[in-house]
């Protein structure tokens, strides 16, 4: 098998912090660079005819995209320590949890960083800095909400660590980065301390 990744992007992070938590081996990796336009190529649209990353290549050719997707496999294929959930129940809660963090804290801080950064104007064209301003803001009020949320429990999805987590981190990582969001500068200390806990985790370390 082989996983296609990049650097500095959330949703490969996403899957290489998925790996390093369940301790998997001998996937290689192939790194493609955004902003030379590897994503655009001939040779990986024939892969992935969306051109994003991740993608996650059998060895009998076929090629497996999208973030959850990937994590789905994976999970399936290498069922311990378990992150998805025990059961159907467990399943459907952290999918939620997961979900709300894919969709709107991650998708919030990513459009806003793609939409305002003069760095990322090679990746979205045309930029509207207005919709990067408005996103910044969502964004703003999820985590605000999360912050909450953390101030009652120890995880985003309860009360262990799962792939909710990992997304979550993700986001924040990419807005720190991108952005200069740093929750605990603007009051939001349970979910500062949330990240710096998380930040902690040998996945965290081992897939910047």
């Amino acid at each position: 098998m082989k996983l296609y990744i990049s650097s500095h992007a959330p949703n490969p992070r996403r899957v290489a912090m998925f790996i390093l938590e369940k301790g998997i081996t001998g996937i290689e990796t192939e790194m493609i660079d955004l902003m030379a336009g590897e994503h655009r190529s001939k040779r990986f649209i024939a892969k992935n005819p969306l051109g994003r990353v991740p993608a996650l290549e059998f060895d009998d050719g076929r090629v497996l995209s999208e973030t959850r997707a990937i994590c789905t496999w994976l999970e399936g294929r290498y069922p311990e320590p378990n992150l998805m959930g025990a059961d159907y129940e467990e399943r459907a809660f952290i999918e939620m949890a997961d979900r709300r963090m894919e969709l709107h804290l991650l998708l919030e801080t990513a459009s806003s960083a793609r939409h305002t950064h003069p760095a990322l104007a090679v990746l979205e064209q045309p930029q509207f800095k207005d919709f990067g301003a408005a996103q910044a803001d969502k964004m703003r009020i999820t985590a605000r909400w999360l912050d909450q949320l953390l101030a009652r429990q120890a995880y985003v999805a309860g009360e262990r660590f799962t792939i909710a987590d990992i997304t979550a981190f993700c986001a924040l990582e990419f807005g720190r980065g991108l952005l200069r969001f740093r929750p605990g500068e603007e009051g939001m200390t349970h979910l500062q301390a949330w990240r710096d806990r998380i930040a902690e985790r040998p996945s965290a370390i081992g897939s910047k």
